[in-house]
C-alpha cells in the first residue's frame, strides 16, 4: 500500500525542475487562432494591451521532466490518467517576456471507491517573468490506481 503521508512529507513543495520559455509573437498569435479567440488583445499585435491568451501557459512545460522528479517512487503497474488542469493568471504575459517555469508537487492525496484506491498527484508549474514577477500558476492532476 502507498504511504500517502510519507509521500506528502517527502515531496510536496519541493521544486524539482526549471525551464525557460521565450514568449514569441508567432506562437502567441497561433495559440489565439487555435482557440478561435478573435479578441484583439490576443490576436492583434498592434493592440495596446496585446498579450498571450490567458490559457497560453497551459501548453508550456508539459514535459516528462516537469511532471515528476526522477527519484519519485514507482506507485505500481499501470498508467496514470489525466485528472484535469487549472490555470490561474496573475499578470499579463507579453511578447518578449522570458518565463521561468518552476515545477513542484503541490499536493498528494488518495480517494477510495468501488474500484479501489486512486492516488491524485497535483503538479504545479509556477511561471515568473524576467522581472521575477509571478505571472501564472498551472496545476495538472494525475490519477493513478494503486489497488483495491
Amino acid at each position: 500500500m502507498v504511504d500517502i503521508d510519507a509521500l506528502k512529507r517527502d515531496w510536496v513543495g519541493v521544486e524539482f525542475h526549471r525551464a525557460d520559455f521565450e514568449i514569441e509573437e508567432e506562437q502567441v498569435l497561433a495559440y489565439a487562432t487555435s482557440c478561435g479567440d478573435a479578441d484583439p488583445r490576443y490576436s492583434d499585435p498592434s493592440h495596446p494591451d496585446f498579450a498571450a491568451h490567458p490559457m497560453y501557459v497551459g501548453c508550456l512545460g508539459n514535459t516528462r521532466d516537469a511532471m515528476l522528479p526522477k527519484e519519485f517512487p514507482d506507485l505500481g503497474p499501470g498508467r496514470a490518467i489525466d485528472g484535469g488542469k487549472s490555470v490561474e493568471i496573475l499578470g499579463p504575459i507579453r511578447v518578449g517576456d522570458v518565463l521561468s517555469g518552476r515545477a513542484q508537487i503541490a499536493d498528494i492525496y488518495a480517494k477510495t471507491g468501488r474500484s479501489g484506491t486512486m492516488v491524485f498527484i497535483v503538479h504545479r508549474l509556477n511561471f515568473y517573468n524576467q522581472r521575477d514577477e509571478h505571472v501564472a500558476t498551472v496545476d495538472l492532476r494525475q490519477i493513478k490506481a494503486v489497488g483495491s
